[in-house]
């Protein structure tokens, strides 16, 4: 991954969990495997959707020194290393890209609530400190400050190894500024699944998504179709998928989203507290939603 960024579908992996929760490397295998098989674009791991804030810097590492010897090249793979410490995320930056990760996912630095000058000067650090293709992650609602567009935009400018943003504020018009106005080489991906229709008909590349989980032949196939302009049949895949998009949220993702996979029978179904396991009645929605979706018989 370079200024040319990967267009399409990468997949914000979730990490499955033994009953003992250690980590569960066989049904890690499955899933990077069945992503693969499915023509995803790219695949990411210890993202929020890969449950990072309960993983060890010991498990985050081996994860994605697995996931590079399970993809073995056929599909870049991306790493969440960002932390609300700016000195953490350059050591475990450093350590994805010495161990093959092919560009780092940095998160908005969370609790600390700094000022955009702030959020400027940790990306600025970053960038300058590892020689690796970055993507910034905006996502308020988890980080508890949202990265302006102005903000994004001087990263953008003035950090050579930032390469793109996954945009999660929810905000098109937020989007569509920093789509219109960036420099040549930042791309933007969106990072809500129910967005990314309109992200990409305002110039988004693709979509970091937690449906691919489950549903990554059908949903990367909608994002190829609008990224060609083939949005009638585009939306037709966004429709059959939109009611388990909305799922994905009825509890704290990946808590939905596990719940899909185990009705898959892809893993077991294991989150790690302060998560816990979905509802009984929120399970038997989701597992009808999969069933009129045609994704389980």
């Amino acid at each position: 991954m370079s200024k040319s960024n990967i267009k399409g579908t990468i997949t914000a992996l979730v990490t499955p969990f033994k009953s003992d929760l250690s980590i569960d490397f066989v049904a890690f295998e499955k899933l990077i495997t069945y992503q693969i098989e499915s023509n995803v674009e790219g695949i990411l791991v210890c993202g929020s959707t890969g449950e990072s804030a309960t993983l060890s810097p010991k498990e985050k590492l081996s994860l994605i020194i697995k996931a590079v010897e399970i993809s073995a090249g056929r599909v870049p793979i991306i790493a969440g290393t960002g932390t609300n410490s700016t000195s953490d995320s350059i050591d475990m930056t450093l350590l994805a890209k010495e161990h093959g990760a092919n560009a780092v996912l940095l998160v908005a630095p969370y609790y600390n609530k700094p000022s955009q000058e702030g959020l400027y000067h940790h990306y600025l650090t970053i960038s300058e400190s590892v020689d690796i293709p970055q993507i910034i992650y905006n996502v308020p609602g988890r980080s508890g400050i949202n990265i302006s567009a102005e903000t994004q935009l001087m990263i953008a400018e003035n950090c050579e190894n930032v390469v793109a943003t996954k945009e999660a504020s929810g905000n098109l018009e937020q989007m569509a500024t920093i789509i219109k106005y960036a420099p040549k080489g930042f791309e933007l991906y969106c990072g809500d699944d129910a967005l990314a229709m309109p992200a990409i008909s305002l110039g988004a590349i693709g979509v970091i998504s937690v449906i691919s989980n489950y549903a990554p032949f059908e949903f990367s196939e909608s994002i190829r179709k609008a990224l060609n302009g083939d949005f009638d049949n585009a939306r037709q895949i966004y429709y059959k998928l939109l009611d388990l998009m909305k799922l994905n949220f009825i509890e704290s993702n990946p808590v939905p989203a596990k719940a899909a996979l185990s009705l898959m029978n892809m893993l077991e179904n294991y989150v790690r507290l302060p998560l816990t396991p979905i509802t009984d009645i929120n399970n038997a929605k989701i597992k009808e939603a999969l069933l009129n979706a045609g994704l389980i018989k």
